[in-house]
């Protein structure tokens, strides 16, 4: 039972008006498993429910829900909360830290939040990383951000930071700028210091030397092979050319994009979220945008909620467009890539003349856009509608339907849909395993509920081959939904006539003084927010991302979680390539389609 000094009175509201069937029924066996004394129920804005359990029973929670009928098969997301400086803390148990789980049911389409508060003298809780093999890299994030143990962790070391670095950095004791440190000298203890933590030592990563009659050859992978698709540094323990084994070792391209949302308002950190993933640009506001106008509920109109699809779809195409060509000029062919840059240009042409801009727009607004759709625009789209798909046709006879480049990737880096749910892979390589599984239509968010599209699935087994093809198809849906967006845009306002529209609708703001004061408010100080929870997922380009926003009635995200789909489909590598070739491997990393932004955020 959850220590009665941890629990705020009075917490009894009807849980079970809150959610659908499906939902109501894991609530229910889990009470009659555990006892509902366990449980604390915390009501927010995320719509899936968030039940505080204490940490002795997580492992066997965590079991449970795993196991049972219509399993909650896929660890979303595990990350930590710094509760200590919240100053609404009447719907939580008392913690000074607390960290969530979130599982994930494909055949229940929901979802449960799980939260254990811990205290600052006892920040130790159980390794779930025996239940799911993604839950490695999760807790070894949360340890070197927060300082919360996991229990019999295989190797509970920093994974984005370095491995002398001092400090936990989403404490709120932590500074969020470097102008709030001491200054920074680099002594030569210093530089011995860290030269040493970078050298390699086989055993500290788990590798042996040797096998029997031979010695194993270490090599470094990147972090500069062009291959490794960014800053990304893979050590391959090899026997001649077959790996035996790889340890990927990410982190060279952390920004801190979570610290940075505790110190932006609400509106100034919409830039950022353009470069989690620099290839998505107004894909990466959306689950942003989505999830503070929850917060504030702000319901937009029809017209704003088209608008971001077509702009969201625009960035899909450009994105997948890049990752087909460089799949196949990974396998040895150039032209592609060439091709690829003159259609994305076409695209680029179409989202600069609506945003002003062209890889990071920073476009979508609280409320809305920034502007409305200026006059030709319907013109450039249509350009693009008849000139992509005459275009994929080619990339596929020419390249895609090589003999080489298929003997080179069908049935290489081949994984099972049980595999992918439990690494968390999610997008096309999920879908390669014959998952039917894409947000835009099991959880529609901003309107795609009125849209007709197919979501192309694979049959059974993920490879290399099957998900490039799946891309291909993607583009062609994304295609389908820009017609319907040019057919049938609807009439209206690019923004919704709420207070915490952000910035103002310009009209108001030229009219009346409470409006030009609230627009100097909101653009400077931000908007302020009640105290809750809110989270939002979509179907980004690479998979689910999703955003996790906590307010504390401020002006600024108290806690902000980013979870990006790249940081567990890197994990996975290790158990997808192991047997295989280094040219293999190759082909397997152009075929995951990440970008390390993505990964290390």
């Amino acid at each position: 039972m959850i220590n009665k000094k941890l629990l705020p009175k009075n917490n009894k509201p009807n849980i079970y008006n809150s959610y659908d069937k499906n939902t109501n029924d894991t609530i229910q066996k889990l009470f009659i498993k555990f006892d509902e004394k366990n449980f604390f129920f915390q009501p927010t804005k995320i719509g899936y429910p968030v039940l505080w359990i204490k940490k002795k029973i997580i492992l066997d929670v965590t079991s449970f829900l795993k196991n049972m009928s219509k399993p909650y098969s896929m660890l979303y997301d595990l990350h930590g909360v710094d509760e200590r400086s919240r100053v609404f803390k009447k719907h939580i148990p008392n913690s000074d830290f607390s960290v969530f789980y979130h599982l994930l049911s494909i055949e229940r389409n929901c979802d449960i939040i799980l939260k254990v508060p811990l205290l600052n003298h006892d920040l130790k809780i159980p390794t779930i990383t025996n239940l799911f093999k993604n839950a490695n890299w999760y807790e070894r994030e949360t340890y070197e951000m927060f300082g919360i143990f996991f229990e019999n962790h295989p190797n509970l070391t920093n994974i984005l930071m370095p491995r002398n670095w001092k400090g936990h950095p989403l404490r709120k004791d932590y500074p969020a700028r470097a102008t709030e440190l001491h200054p920074y000298y680099l002594t030569k203890e210093k530089e011995i210091s860290e030269m040493e933590a970078l050298s390699f030592k086989p055993e500290k990563w788990g590798m042996k030397k040797s096998k029997k009659n031979s010695d194993f050859m270490f090599l470094n992978f990147g972090p500069n092979h062009p291959s490794s698709h960014g800053a990304f540094r893979i050590i391959l323990q090899l026997d001649g050319e077959k790996i035996v084994d790889c340890v990927p070792d990410i982190g060279y391209h952390h920004r801190g994009a979570e610290k940075m949302a505790e110190r932006q308002t609400w509106h100034s950190y919409i830039p950022y979220t353009d470069r989690i993933e620099y290839l998505g640009g107004c894909v990466n506001e959306m689950p942003y945008i989505l999830a503070v106008e929850k917060l504030a509920n702000i319901v937009v109109p029809e017209r704003v909620k088209v608008i971001r699809i077509m702009l969201s779809e625009l960035f899909r195409i450009n994105s997948h467009l890049l990752y087909i060509s460089t799949f196949i000029q990974d396998i040895g062919a150039m032209s592609p890539v060439f091709f690829a840059f003159t259609d994305r240009q076409k695209i680029y042409n179409l989202i600069e003349f609506i945003t002003g801009a062209r890889m990071h727009p920073a476009w979508f607004r609280i409320g809305g856009v920034a502007q409305d759709l200026p006059k030709g625009w319907d013109k450039l789209l249509k350009i693009i509608i008849d000139w992509i798909p005459n275009r994929l046709k080619k990339y596929v006879d020419i390249s895609l339907k090589n003999s080489i480049l298929i003997s080179r990737s069908k049935g290489i880096a081949t994984y099972s849909k049980e595999e992918a749910l439990s690494w968390g892979v999610t997008g096309a390589g999920l879908r390669a395993t014959g998952i039917n599984f894409d947000i835009r239509k099991y959880r529609p968010y901003s309107g795609y509920e009125n849209f007709e599209f197919e979501i192309p699935i694979g049959n059974n087994i993920s490879d290399s081959y099957s998900r490039v093809m799946l891309k291909v198809e993607e583009i062609y849906q994304s295609i389908s939904i820009l017609k319907q967006c040019l057919n049938n845009m609807p009439e209206g306002d690019f923004k919704a006539n709420h207070p915490l529209t952000t910035p103002p609708i310009k009209d108001n703001v030229l009219n009346h003084i409470e409006s030009m004061i609230t627009h100097f408010l909101q653009v400077s100080w931000g908007p302020v927010l009640k105290n809750n929870e809110s989270f939002q997922m979509i179907e980004a380009t690479k998979g689910i991302n999703s955003y996790y926003l906590i307010s504390d009635g401020g002006t600024m995200s108290y806690r902000t979680r980013i979870r990006t789909p790249s940081f567990p489909h890197l994990q996975q590598i290790p158990s997808v390539i192991s047997g295989s070739l280094i040219s293999d491997l190759v082909v397997y990393l152009g075929s995951i389609d990440f970008v390390m932004s993505d990964v290390d955020r």
